[in-house]
């Protein structure tokens, strides 16, 4: 791309062309989704697949989001408490509420809120792959002079659509859709990890802050930013505002306190919602290991998948750290530590969702190799939409 037709923000009002791409792969998949939702319920109506549209969509942590949006941690009066909200940052749940001042209907809302983000987010993700460079570091500062190497890649076009597009028909794709926190966390990350390889860090530090709020994942993208600024940057003055991403979770921290009188009460919420707790990673292991194939139940498949993911997540961390990548690492592996210490792998494989660096290694692959991706992916990804659906567990 020539100096003239970059954008000098994230937020430039004109769209270039991959980001038209990205925005189209973002519809196109969000209509596909919508007619895998509608066919299944029509030819299939088992389960919460005879319920209406909104109420498809309203599944597991959907509800905890729209709880907490209406009610706060103490949870519907109506109902007994719920000792597993404040696991969830208040990120969403404040999304919803603004929302909600002009839609109604929370579950519309948190669907809208997931398509918004959504958008932003692979804007965002098509312009970092398209400024990234075959040595895998950032387009600006000291490495200006290389800017457009990246249009000499082997793979089959433009990295930012391949990599947007990997991850819209990716196996758990379907939480980008669903009122999840994933699509709202992106579209905070990765314009925060873009304005920093841009050395943007006030910019980037605000962002990762908004990213922060939504999910803890943000504490490791905060991490991952000093990481980055000291070993490619290293402008001090610029330094003070890598505090920033860590102050939504401190003030978390202070509300929960004066709340519970327990400074570690999102731990605990964790603990008495999902039995997590951290253990050695060989017992994390062995507990999976035996609910994947020493027991057959509805959860047995999903124990098996998340195996799979985990042995992905290390491959990547592995790969990032071989490449010098070092603050890719660092956010990845971080994640990796944090669930693979858990008292049992739980949503690893939706967390998939949030590495972008493996999908900006998905839109540099060969074309063979790409294109072999896209077909394993789509049929798995039509099965997560149908059992997230139809009640099942979907991850």
């Amino acid at each position: 791309m020539d100096q003239a037709e970059r954008p000098h923000g994230i937020g430039a009002a004109r769209l270039l062309h991959g980001d038209r791409l990205a925005l189209r792969a973002w519809v196109g998949t969000r209509i596909a989704v919508l007619a895998i939702s509608f066919l299944a319920s029509a030819l299939w109506p088992h389960g919460d697949l005879r319920d209406s549209f909104l109420d498809r969509w309203t599944q597991w942590d959907v509800d905890h989001f729209v709880e907490i949006a209406r009610y706060g941690y103490g949870g519907d009066p109506t109902h007994p408490p719920d000792p597993g909200l404040p696991a969830f940052f208040p990120g969403l749940p404040l999304a919803l509420r603004a929302v909600h001042l002009v839609v109604p209907d929370w579950r519309l809302a948190a669907l809208l809120i997931s398509f918004v983000a959504g958008a932003v987010a692979m804007v965002a993700l098509a312009r970092l792959g398209d400024e990234f460079m075959e040595s895998g570091r950032p387009a600006g500062g000291a490495h200006a002079g290389r800017r457009g190497m990246l249009r000499a890649h082997a793979g089959p076009g433009p990295v930012g659509p391949l990599a947007v597009f990997a991850l819209l028909v990716s196996p758990y794709a379907v939480f980008l859709f669903a009122g999840y926190s994933e699509s709202l966390f992106l579209a905070f990350a990765l314009p925060a990890w873009l304005l920093a390889r841009r050395r943007r860090w006030a910019a980037a530090t605000l962002c990762a802050a908004g990213a922060t709020c939504v999910r803890v994942t943000g504490l490791f993208l905060a991490v991952a930013l000093i990481v980055e600024f000291v070993t490619a940057d290293r402008r001090w003055r610029s330094a003070p505002w890598l505090a920033v991403p860590f102050l939504p979770v401190l003030g978390y921290t202070l509300y929960l306190w004066r709340r519970t009188g327990d400074w570690s009460a999102w731990q605990h919420a964790q603990q008495a919602g999902w039995g997590r707790s951290t253990v050695w990673p060989w017992d994390s292991f062995h507990t999976t290991w035996q609910a994947a194939f020493g027991t057959h139940d509805q959860f047995t498949t999903a124990f098996r998948v998340e195996l799979i993911a985990a042995a992905v997540g290390v491959a990547l961390t592995g790969w990032l750290l071989v490449r010098r990548r070092w603050a890719e690492g660092v956010y990845v592996g971080l994640q990796l530590a944090s669930l693979l210490t858990s008292a049992y792998y739980l949503s690893i494989g939706r967390a998939t969702l949030l590495w972008w660096p493996l999908w900006l290694a998905a839109g540099r692959c060969r074309r063979p190799v790409y294109v072999l991706l896209i077909v394993i992916f789509v049929p798995l990804m039509t099965a997560e939409v149908v059992a997230f659906t139809s009640g099942g567990w979907a991850g």
